[in-house]
């Protein structure tokens, strides 16, 4: 095995400072200055980060094994991590725009998060007691996990393909628009228009809130969810649901079985709605 190199309380602000870095442990350095240098990192691989400080712009693309601890990317720090694999953060600030798109295996643990266009067309992606502020959050990733997480921000899990957000709050608009094959459980969701055009999602355990929910989905389950200021839900559907609470309205499900503890109003215009309603 390749000896590891260290490097401490060093200042970085040049080009492509450590470009092509293998086998290298950073304590306490900096990545700032006036020559304001881009792409610190790019092309590295087997790299410890500890405790450190990126104020540039693109500093890990094309990087692979990359382990994150106690480190700051600023909002200046933008599109942090891109075509990289096998990253690994731990109580870690990722601000900047666009911080990772297009990695594979990204786990993230006790980490904050504010960065618009997080996280778009990746592959594995863990968040494990994490604090998420974004936009567009993980727009076309697949196999994700999203564990005990607080997420704020519109149009989150647009497109995401396979995974499980269990524990979690999310207040956020437009939230699993297309998704396929998630099951979320044990979650507070709070926003409008929640699921649109999606395909075998599974809620379980949840509690619902927001105008619209569930229209157009296919395969949609619901087990032992409630719903709070929902109304017209489950539009054009194809849904299969167990509400433990009242449902403002329900209009025009086209298929499955709803059973509620109440519903405000039924609304049936459509022919082609012919699902159950039970309450």
């Amino acid at each position: 095995m390749r000896m590891k190199i260290e490097i401490k309380d060093k200042v970085f602000d040049e080009e492509r400072a450590l470009y092509e870095s293998h086998n290298i442990v950073l304590k306490n350095v900096k990545f700032d200055g006036v020559a304001d240098g881009e792409s610190a990192l790019k092309e590295s691989s087997c790299v410890e980060a500890n405790g450190c400080y990126f104020n540039l712009r693109y500093p890990l693309w094309h990087a692979n094994g990359v382990e994150l601890c106690d480190c700051e990317m600023t909002e200046k720090c933008r599109a942090a991590l891109w075509y990289s694999g096998d990253i690994v953060g731990l109580n870690c600030n990722f601000g900047g725009i666009k911080a990772v798109r297009e990695c594979q295996n990204i786990r993230l643990k006790n980490c904050i998060v504010i960065s618009p266009e997080f996280g778009w067309f990746c592959n594995g992606l863990v968040f494990d007691n994490c604090k998420i502020v974004s936009e567009y959050f993980l727009l076309r990733s697949k196999k994700i996990e999203f564990i005990g997480c607080d997420f704020t921000g519109k149009y989150s899990f647009q497109y995401v393909q396979g995974g499980m957000v269990e524990n979690c709050v999310l207040n956020t608009k437009d939230a699993f628009w297309h998704a396929d094959g998630l099951h979320i459980k044990n979650c507070k969701i709070v926003g409008e228009y929640l699921a649109w055009y999606s395909q075998n999602l599974v809620f379980e355990n949840c509690e619902i809130h927001g105008t619209q929910p569930f229209c157009y989905c296919k395969n949609l389950t619901l087990v032992n969810c409630s719903m709070h200021g929902c109304d017209l839900a489950f539009e054009k559907s194809e849904v299969n649901a167990v509400i433990t609470s009242k449902i403002d309205s329900v209009k025009n499900p086209y298929a499955g079985k709803i059973t509620a503890a109440d519903i405000g109003e039924v609304i049936l215009t459509d022919k082609n709605a012919k699902a159950k309603i039970e309450y």
